[in-house]
């Protein structure tokens, strides 16, 4: 059952939470086709539940809570033992009641597991307040979450699926600051008079950092700072990435304006210098910036952000600017939905937080339309994208088990499969597209084992090539699945390129190179 402590099911729930009826053997219900260039998968429902090592759980509200509740009901129960995971609840009624100690047990728990997923959760309004019958105004969790799980970065990347253009063609990836900024500043409102900035060190010693007469009726004074010891970590996190994906790295600031900006980008030039410069100039991922680190300044990078579509490359930034840049990068590369959000710190043992969670909000008008009964179409990629974050990085720092870190990986191959093969929701397919809840069961019965095309004939049947099949009433179904299996040779349920050039060899079928003695039947469109 679902966790007691996440939010009930609601409009609509209880029947698209019906048990799936999946079939014992593949194949048994449905035709087997020829069609050796689309890759097929074929994933048995495990008799015994993989067990999930600790995880912390982070429920929010609207309409990406009550997605992320078909998705575990759906996608990770029948699969999956997760009861060493532990749930919080944030969402406004809930912190309100606990006077907010929901959120620090949250942040104690993440700082003591380090592996966290988070759903959107609502920061209210005054409005919202009032609506909501909470007895005090709450602040963002993110804060209180950077804090305390010593917050380096917010690393935002775009997500891609093969045979869809989304915006980027090549990943983009994004660090932006996790501490300091405008985000944690002091202000007050004042009037006209004099005014000083003054530190005191921890040896008492005071330093006016700035004094200035306000002649003003009226101004806004705010004051904020920019860590700087984290730097580093952030620097190689950043490095390391981009060697890994291949990407140019830029460093992006204003500091020809704001001169207090210099040392960010004398930190993150010193790091790469001393460790990866030449690890770059090897793949020739410098060829196109001078040989060395570029810096942007954060209104050119505006611009190339727009420009450079092509993507391939990474840009580090101070929190504002950050914010600001991930949210363009969001629109070209078509949504926030698009792009994943992971907060990385650094425990006191030097093991690294992750914190994962969707780069968008909790969709309120479609919750507010999914309350009044009207369908919705919600994409959970990138809710998903973080679940399977915050599962893998559980696995690597519990040393295992590695099928569930497979387990999760085959999550996103069957989203990607069926996004590419007409069962994508509406934002990609267009009014045809699925349901919040279609959408769920047809993933669903693909990790189940469900053929892909016996899946797409029951969700879109004007996508479905078995209406277009011949009858192959003479195939011998059960030797099939015995040829599939033994091509299979790493037993992951599909079929890799290598995989496949070596079973055409091995059964002797395979195209050969200049005279031919046989023609192969690549497709349904080759004729016989």
């Amino acid at each position: 059952a679902a966790p007691p402590n996440m939010q009930p099911l609601r409009r609509g729930a209880l029947a698209a939470l019906s048990r799936v009826n999946v079939p014992q053997n593949y194949g048994s219900s449905s035709r087997v086709h020829t069609m050796l260039i689309r890759k097929f998968s074929v994933t048995s429902v495990s008799q015994e539940k993989m067990k999930a090592p600790k995880m912390v759980y982070i429920s929010g509200e609207e309409m990406t809570t009550y997605c992320m509740q078909l998705i575990m009901k759906k996608w990770i129960e029948p699969h999956v033992d997760y009861s060493a995971w532990e749930f919080y609840d944030l969402s406004c009624v809930s912190r309100d009641k606990t006077n907010d100690k929901v959120l620090t047990d949250a942040v104690e728990a993440g700082k003591r597991i380090g592996a966290i997923f988070k759903e959107p959760t609502v920061t209210p309004t005054a409005v919202q307040q009032k609506q909501m019958g909470l007895t005090q105004p709450l602040s963002s969790p993110n804060g209180a979450m950077r804090k305390g799980w010593n917050g380096i970065t917010i690393s935002r990347d775009t997500i891609h699926i093969e045979g869809l253009e989304l915006g980027f063609k090549k990943k983009v990836l994004f660090e932006r600051h996790a501490v300091g900024g405008e985000y944690g500043a002091g202000y007050a409102t004042v009037s006209e008079g004099n005014l000083e900035t003054i530190f005191t060190g921890t040896d008492g010693t005071k330093t006016v950092v700035d004094s200035r007469t306000l002649s003003d009726k009226a101004s806004s004074v705010v004051t904020y700072h920019n860590p700087l010891d984290n730097v580093t970590d952030l620097a190689h996190h950043f490095f390391q990435r981009c060697l890994k994906e291949e990407v140019t790295p830029y460093v992006v600031t204003k500091k020809t304006v704001f001169k207090w900006q210099e040392g960010f980008w004398e930190r993150m030039k010193e790091v790469f210098n001393e460790n990866y410069k030449q690890k770059f100039l090897d793949k020739g991922l410098l060829d196109q910036c001078g040989y060395k680190l570029a810096h942007l300044i954060s209104d050119a990078a505006t611009m190339q952000i727009i420009r450079w579509t092509g993507g391939g490359f990474g840009m580090a930034a101070h929190n504002y600017d950050g914010d600001m840049l991930t949210d363009e990068i969001a629109q070209i590369h078509r949504s926030p939905g698009f792009i994943t959000s992971n907060l990385v710190g650094k425990n006191d043992d030097g093991t690294m937080i992750k914190e994962f969670e969707a780069s968008h909000g909790t969709v309120s008008d479609m919750w507010h339309a999914h309350e009044t009964g009207k369908e919705t179409s919600l994409n959970p990629l990138g809710l998903v994208e973080a679940l399977i974050g915050a599962m893998q990085h559980a696995v690597a720092l519990h040393k295992g088990p590695q099928e569930l870190h497979d387990f999760a990986d085959n999550i996103r191959k069957q989203i990607h499969l069926a996004f590419t093969n007409g069962l994508g929701t509406r934002d990609l397919a267009g009014p045809s597209g699925l349901t919040t809840e279609q959408f769920v069961d047809s993933v669903a019965l693909l990790l189940n084992g469900e053929a892909l095309d016996s899946v797409v004939e029951k969700y879109n049947p004007s996508h479905s090539t078995l209406s277009k099949a011949q009858p192959f009433d003479d195939i011998d179904e059960a030797a099939i699945r015995r040829l599939f299996d033994d091509l299979d040779t790493n037993k992951d349920g599909s079929l890799s390129y290598e995989e496949f050039v070596s079973g055409l060899a091995k059964i002797n079928v395979a195209p050969k190179k200049g005279q031919r003695r046989r023609m192969l039947r690549i497709s349904l469109e080759d004729p016989i």
